[in-house]
């Protein structure tokens, strides 16, 4: 068949940012951005555009990582190791998949036969800290992990342009 059979050619644009593509584990550990003592998160996608981000969160403790909710829907991967939520009575090992409703409150944990704990999340618009009354303590979002990347990025060396590779 010719091109005039088959009828004309669809341009496609080459006006777009290039695609990602990191190694799972990362050779270089400063890549691992400090979140809270024992929590790490390496980003993997910052979506200035549309509020989403990726990363993989790292824990090395047993207990609370945290109580939140997001205002947007989140999903997860258990990489490695196991958590639950306090709320619910399933628990997220190595190869679970876990869908986080809008709205839902919940309190990550890490049980105490966990050495490591390494998830990926993909995560629509905004992280809420709450106290244990529901009160907002703090949020997390793409602009604010931006910074914090950044700022890390800046004291181990790599550079605050480091994390330019992982904004779109």
């Amino acid at each position: 068949m010719t091109t005039d059979e088959l009828g004309p050619l669809v341009p496609v644009s080459t006006d777009y940012p290039p695609e990602i593509a990191v190694p799972a584990e990362p050779e270089d550990p400063r890549v691992w951005v400090p979140q809270a003592p024992d929590v790490w998160f390496r980003p993997l996608l910052l979506n200035t555009v549309t509020g989403q981000w990726c990363n993989l969160l790292r824990v090395t403790k047993a207990g609370i990582v945290s109580r939140h909710r997001h205002p947007g829907a989140v999903v997860g991967y258990v990489v490695r190791g196991t958590w639950q939520y306090d709320e619910h009575d399933w628990v997220a090992d190595q190869g679970s998949f876990v869908y986080e409703p809008p709205g839902e409150i919940h309190t990550l944990r890490v049980p105490e036969h966990c050495t490591e704990m390494v998830t990926f999340f993909n995560i629509l618009g905004a992280m809420i800290y709450l106290d244990e009354d529901g009160h907002q303590v703090g949020y997390e979002d793409t602009f604010t992990k931006i910074d914090m990347c950044r700022a890390h990025y800046t004291a181990n060396g790599l550079g605050a342009d480091y994390v330019t590779q992982f904004i779109r």
